[in-house]
């Protein structure tokens, strides 16, 4: 039980580490080289998208997480579990000071009502994005190592 505990914890971080990094490599790329308003609004859409869907995510790994730590307290490679979940408070605590209040508000952004600095902000996210995807590609790697 305990190793489809540890397989299932490294499985929900990995797909989720593959989102996120698909989101700050790909899709936001493919968005950004659409014509006219195209890419804003399907930026906007995402937001609603994933923004209802990560926080459960990035809770859920963390609690995977801690888990597996208590439930493997002594054993080699918990110290490593015990980090990977440090960094995913860390992602979580930069989701909610930095990233999410970005979210919040290009979520409800059309053409007609978007301020004029939407291309900043927008800017700002993804710079917060990229270094939430560093933390949580080591903590990733943390759990595989542990696994291993």
């Amino acid at each position: 039980m305990f190793t489809a505990l540890e397989v299932f914890t490294t499985m929900v971080v990995g797909l989720m580490v593959g989102v996120e990094f698909s989101v700050a490599f790909v899709v936001n790329r493919i968005l950004d080289a659409l014509p006219g308003d195209n890419g804003q609004l399907g930026r906007a859409h995402g937001g609603r998208m994933l923004g209802a869907v990560m926080p459960f995510w990035y809770i859920g790994s963390l609690v995977l997480c801690a888990v597996w730590a208590v439930a493997g307290w002594g054993d080699p490679g918990t110290g490593l579990v015990v980090v990977a979940a440090a960094l995913l408070v860390v992602s979580v605590v930069m989701s909610l000071l930095l990233l999410v209040p970005i979210n919040n508000r290009s979520k409800t952004w059309t053409p007609e009502n978007r301020p004029d600095d939407w291309k900043e902000q927008a800017n700002r996210w993804d710079r917060f994005h990229y270094v939430r995807v560093a933390v949580i590609i080591a903590a990733f790697t943390l759990l595989a190592a542990a696994l291993a």
